[in-house]
């Protein structure tokens, strides 16, 4: 009972102390507070958990049931529906997910004052057979300088670079998306296109056969219209290949690898207004989440620098006991404060490391934004030969393609022409129709690209630095 007595006596002594020395710690360094009030809650709230206690919301079901109801009825899926798909299911977005609630944890752990010290003390045990002096002590080291809250404003950076991570992961899995819903379009339009030239070549063939018997042509005729088919069918299995490459890859991007095939709506014709250089250029800067990243890293270096600045300042400790000497009833009390000298390690090397590593962030700023440029000059001249070729097409020339193979083989039909002319013609027409096809792919890749800010590949592995 009284040496329970006496380690409350020590507690009551040394923790007004510990109080004042944070509060003239608080009011010498007046730091700003960076982070948002959600995470000061958070903090709050994580002092009063139980230990090991760990609430986590449970994960999204793998597809929503309205689009799990389209998928079991085969019924069309739309751009939104893979896109929700996607952000419930890809790997790399929920990887970024748990990378922020990583730096929220660290903001809020940096940021956690020293735990106290409670423990027994004894001395001169067995001195003229006596228990000697028995007791407690408390012992308290005392945070300076600010460097708790300058612990956290370089933390909040941290969790600012983290979040911006995340938003650049959410677009690369956007990007992706929309690359692969579309290339799943063209193969559509692939296979219906080589599907319509086998059936013109079928028709081309039959005609030839009647006309070889009644002798208005000849069998070279009928031959060269075989092989163009046969070619076309070769044509028309690469489609289908093509669609099942295209529709894994949309399966991976959306994060089921079973996902069955299913059609797709969407009309590849609508390009939407023409993408202006300066525009997207503007754009590209002011929202791109890898710049913004990048600022981020370089305040968080700034802070980091001023945190190095202050660690040389001594953290003190203190420490208070209460001891009862047996052998003559006296209760006995000691203190010792102690303050490191900075007198070998003033953090010099860090200070210089931190002083470095501004200099670094500032330069890979710069650097994002030209990367950025030189980037999007790459995509808008994509975009801007794919948008040309396309308006092109559509306007003149499978007008004049189309125009020209019907009265073509009308002619070759009336026998007023050869297989010469007709041939020509549905060759002329058959590589129109799949150029134009890849003007589209390139044109909506391109476009996609800008849309998203340029980012794309979100299961291509870990990036070190933004723009990676």
């Amino acid at each position: 009972m009284r040496d329970s007595r006496i380690i409350v006596l020590t507690a009551a002594w040394l923790f007004p102390i510990a109080g004042a020395v944070a509060i003239l710690d608080a009011q010498e360094f007046n730091v700003e507070r960076v982070v948002p009030a959600a995470y000061q809650e958070e903090d709050s709230a994580s002092s009063h958990s139980e230990e090991g206690e760990v609430s986590e919301p449970l994960p999204p079901p793998l597809i929503a049931s309205p689009v799990q109801e389209k998928l079991s009825r085969s019924a069309p899926l739309g751009l939104a529906d893979l896109e929700q798909i996607a952000l419930s299911n890809n790997p790399a977005l929920a990887r970024a997910v748990a990378q922020v609630a990583a730096a929220r944890g660290n903001w809020v752990q940096v940021g956690l004052y020293p735990n106290p010290v409670v423990g027994y003390s004894g001395q001169e045990i067995g001195a003229d057979g006596s228990a000697g002096q028995q007791g407690g002590f408390v012992s308290q080291d005392f945070v300076t300088a600010g460097k708790l809250r300058l612990n956290r404003a370089e933390a909040s950076f941290q969790v600012r670079a983290a979040e911006q991570a995340l938003q650049a992961e959410r677009l690369r899995v956007l990007t992706d998306v929309r690359i692969a819903y579309y290339d799943v379009l063209i193969a559509q339009r692939r296979i219906d296109v080589t599907g319509e030239l086998i059936a013109a070549g079928t028709r081309a063939i039959e005609v030839s056969e009647k006309l070889v018997r009644v002798g208005e042509a000849s069998e070279i005729d009928l031959l060269q219209f075989r092989v163009q088919t046969e070619q076309t069918r070769i044509v028309a299995a690469n489609a289908g290949n093509f669609f099942r490459e295209a529709w894994q890859r949309l399966a991976a991007v959306v994060g089921v690898p079973g996902m069955p095939p299913a059609p797709l709506v969407g009309d590849l014709s609508q390009v939407g207004p023409e993408i202006l250089w300066e525009g997207a250029l503007a754009r590209l800067l002011g929202t791109s989440p890898e710049r913004a990243q990048a600022l981020a890293e370089a305040e968080r270096a700034r802070w980091a620098y001023q945190r190095a600045r202050v660690e040389p300042i001594p953290n003190p400790s203190l420490q208070v006991s209460v001891a009862g000497d047996t052998s003559n009833g006296d209760t006995l009390t000691g203190v010792q404060l102690g303050i490191p000298i900075p007198l070998f390690n003033r953090n010099q090397g860090r200070i210089r490391q931190a002083y470095a590593e501004i200099a670094a962030a500032e330069q890979q700023l710069g650097r994002i934004e030209l990367g950025l440029q030189e980037r999007l000059a790459t995509v808008y001249r994509r975009y801007a030969n794919g948008r040309q070729q396309v308006e092109r097409y559509t306007t003149s020339i499978l007008p004049s393609a189309e125009r020209s193979l019907g009265l073509t083989r009308s002619s070759y039909e009336a026998g007023q022409v050869g297989y010469l002319s007709l041939l020509t013609a549905q060759q002329t027409y058959f590589q129109a129709v799949l150029s134009y096809i890849d003007a589209l792919q390139e044109l909506w890749t391109a476009k996609m690209e800008i849309e998203g800010l340029l980012l794309r590949g979100s299961l291509q592995g870990d990036r070190a630095a933004p723009g990676q």
